[in-house]
Formats: C-alpha cells, sequence, structure tokens
C-alpha cells in the first residue's frame, strides 16, 4: 500500500501563486510517475502535471508556462509550485502516484487540497 500526504493549498488572488506538496510512504517501487489532477464540481478529473522518475515532466496545456512539477526521489515527495494562478485554477487538487507491474498498474490518491482563487 502506498500513502498520499498532501499540503499547500489555500485561497490566494488572481496572480498569486502557491506551492503544493505531496509525500508519499510505503510500498513505493523504484519507478513510478507521481502527478497532480484537479476536479471541479461536475468535471472530470484531470491532469494538470505528471512527472516520472527519471525526470520526464508533462503538463495540461492550460497550465504550461505558469505551474512548475518536481520531485525529490529521496524522500518521494512530488510539488507543484503554481504562479500567475487564475479563477479557473480553482479546483480541488489531488496528488497522484502510479506504478506498475508486469500484469497490472496500480494508482494511489491523495485526500486533495483545496485551491480557491478568487479576489
Amino acid at each position: 500500500q502506498v500513502q498520499l500526504v498532501e499540503s499547500g493549498g489555500g485561497l490566494v488572488q488572481p496572480g498569486g501563486s502557491l506551492r503544493l506538496s505531496c509525500a508519499a510512504s510505503g510500498s513505493i517501487f523504484r519507478f513510478n510517475t507521481m502527478g497532480w489532477y484537479r476536479q471541479t464540481p461536475g468535471k472530470q478529473r484531470e491532469l494538470v502535471a505528471a512527472v516520472t522518475s527519471y525526470g520526464s515532466t508533462n503538463y495540461a496545456d492550460s497550465v504550461k508556462g505558469r505551474f512548475t512539477i518536481s520531485r525529490d526521489g529521496a524522500l518521494n515527495t512530488v510539488y507543484l509550485q503554481m504562479n500567475s494562478l487564475k479563477p479557473e485554477d480553482t479546483a480541488i487538487y489531488y496528488c497522484n502516484l502510479r506504478q506498475s507491474t508486469v500484469v497490472s498498474a496500480y494508482d494511489y490518491w491523495g485526500q486533495g487540497t483545496q485551491v480557491t482563487v478568487s479576489s
């Protein structure tokens, strides 16, 4: 089992910044992908950004140039630096860890942290 603990959400004005953190613990494989998803009421959860154990990153088009994902492999922690925040970034942000065996892929989720961008 894997546990994910998130922190760093909150209320920020448009144009402001926030940094989310997610610490993973438990049975973590050497190779995995950690990322952040977000969800608003009535919509599907969507990928915001992800980073592999090798450092390869992937971003949603809507956040490119504003958000930066990074990870500390030794601490199994992933960060999401969010700059130039917009009201449409308001959502619950969920940390995700995905790891695979030969036969199965496993997804683990954090409890979610609220990000509200409003004046």
